[in-house]
């Protein structure tokens, strides 16, 4: 067993040239941008050449709803990317950009871990090629313009009192939630109480993975809404004459970022919006790109199928016109036991017993992608090192049961040698599917938003039906007289739980998801339901990571995962 850490694995293992990365991809050498030796930007423009291309087989990798004892969703794609490519399949990775937040807070980075990373993972986990920046920075230049209208004279009418348009950090700050600004007299501007998000849930990361090119780009941010007038009609970034030069600002961050597995596999990492908040799913170019330059395309979505699967297939497969050919549903033993009730600090001991209580999560994940999306499925059960035989083979069981593929991964000790049966299964699934003709939305578009939501709630999380705050049903009606009733719903819920209470765990029942509110992201083309206690600015815990990383004189970083 391999005790290092995941930082010193990856820096233990000498990369290749991300121009040989490129070149094995046959993406010509005038369309990539180089960021040092092992990071690369690829124009986007490519995608026309390619347009003629047959697409490769697009693989979406989800999870059972997350717990605390982790799951490895990441971990699994990566592997699964390596091990396809040692099965003789051109595989390509898709995978979303890290956030400041979490690496310097909790929950960690998203580059992977153990001997199935993408690298260099410091950089990915860091500020990578400043694509977050450049987002919060557009961002800002649009809350500062939005502000300085309304200083000088106000012409559009914004009523102060509903300015919807937060500014954003790529930083857990809880103190920057909710702040009035505009102080100290007429110089300073017009007082108004304002907040922040975290850089990955604005509107614009949002946008700019489902942006199809530059002018899609420009359109998106025009669209969005930043506040209201007093008799409550939108006011848009358009009117404000900002989608330009936020689109300038943009014009970087929208070309899809090329790095490497520790086994070289190519992997392009872009954009990076959360699952419990907005789509959670890498840029769409990012994807497109992934499944024009090879056999497979290994994407992932954020948390359990419940949020990040569910918005990729009603919102990114929607908008961007493609197919998953099979999903991936990780699962692990230490997780199902943890929502069979077993107590996270005895997760390492056989109990068949807790997982047997555990498993209807798993199941009610399985029927969601095969019998509500219509996929096939292949259950991924990551294996720790405390697992048992005999756990190993009771979730086999019941996957069989339910006539899904179940193969054990062991991707972190042995990267995509450790992946090979389950490359194998996924190859099966993908070759034998007929997903485009049986493959089915969740809800139609013509729908109307009320109904959506209640439909996503019966048919994905199983609840009895939906609580509508007053607040959130009157939004719903005049969201619909904008003419934006035929966008999709991006619901913001608590990832723990299919319910909106993350102590219910399992696959629970007799329950009611509550809808305390309603926003429209015009830009990105999809309406928000806020449910629980979600919050889109993060705070530290009592002991953040932070705490723990640091650099030597010789620039070796450490303590980061």
């Amino acid at each position: 067993m391999d005790f290092r850490s995941d930082i010193e694995i990856a820096q233990s293992v000498k990369l290749k040239p991300i121009r040989e990365i490129a070149a094995s991809l046959d993406i010509p050498e005038n369309a990539i941008e180089l960021y040092g030796n092992t990071k690369c930007k690829v124009n986007y423009n490519i995608l026309e050449k390619l347009e003629d291309k047959p697409d490769g087989r697009l693989i979406l990798v989800t999870a059972i709803n997350p717990t605390p004892a982790g799951e490895g969703k990441t971990t699994t794609t990566v592997g699964l990317g390596d091990a396809l490519r040692k099965l003789g399949k051109k595989s390509v990775i898709a995978l979303r950009e890290p956030s400041l937040g979490p690496v310097f807070g909790i929950k960690g980075g998203a580059a992977g871990g153990g001997y199935a990373q993408v690298v260099p993972m410091e950089d990915i986990n860091l500020h990578f090629t400043g694509d977050l920046h450049a987002i919060g920075a557009a961002n800002n230049l649009l809350a500062a313009m939005l502000d300085n209208h309304i200083y000088q004279g106000n012409e559009l009418g914004l009523d102060v009192r509903k300015i919807t348009w937060k500014r954003c950090l790529d930083m857990n700050d809880r103190q920057l939630r909710f702040i009035v600004n505009g102080l100290n007299g007429r110089t300073n501007g017009v007082p108004r109480e304002d907040g922040f998000d975290i850089t990955v849930a604005s509107e614009i990361m949002a946008i700019l993975c489902l942006a199809k090119d530059m002018e899609d780009l420009k359109q998106r941010l025009s669209r969005i809404i930043v506040g209201y007038t007093r008799d409550d009609q939108p006011v848009t970034a358009g009117q404000l004459k900002a989608e330009g030069a936020m689109a300038v600002l943009l014009k970087d961050a929208l070309k899809p970022n090329l790095v490497q597995t520790l086994e070289h596999t190519p992997a392009f990492v872009h954009g990076g919006p959360f699952a419990n908040i907005a789509h959670g799913c890498n840029s769409l170019m990012a994807t497109r790109m992934a499944m024009k330059l090879g056999e497979y395309a290994v994407t992932e979505a954020g948390f359990g199928a419940d949020l990040g699967a569910e918005k990729f297939l009603d919102i990114k497969c929607r908008i961007g016109g493609m197919v998953p050919s099979a999903v991936v549903i990780v699962a692990t033993v230490r997780a199902l036991k943890y929502n069979g009730g077993k107590a996270r600090d005895s997760l390492g001991q056989e109990d068949l017993a807790a997982l047997e209580k555990g498993m209807p999560n798993l199941l009610k994940h399985i029927e969601n992608v095969t019998v509500k999306f219509g996929l096939p499925a292949v259950v991924a059960i990551n294996r720790f090192p405390t697992d048992t035989e005999d756990e190993l083979n009771f979730i086999k069981e019941k996957c069989e049961e339910m006539g899904v593929r179940a193969a054990v991964s062991e991707v972190w000790a042995k990267g995509g040698e450790g992946g090979l049966q389950l490359a194998e299964e996924v190859v099966k699934a993908a070759e034998g599917s007929n997903a485009p003709e049986n493959f089915n939305f969740i809800y139609p578009s013509h729908m109307p938003l009320k109904e959506k939501i209640e439909t996503i709630a019966r048919e994905i999380y199983g609840a009895d039906g939906v609580d509508f705050a007053p607040a959130a049903l009157k939004e719903l009606d005049r969201l619909e007289s904008f003419g934006l009733g035929k966008l999709p719903v991006c619901m913001a819920k608590t990832q723990y739980s299919l319910s909106d209470d993350p102590k219910k765990l399992g696959r629970p029942s007799g329950f009611k998801i509550t809808v305390r509110g309603v926003r429209a992201s015009a830009g990105a083309g999809f309406i928000v339901a806020l449910t629980g206690e979600i919050m889109t600015m993060p705070g530290l815990p009592k002991v953040p990571a932070a705490e723990k990383i640091d650099i030597d004189a010789n620039g070796v970083i450490k303590g980061l995962f």
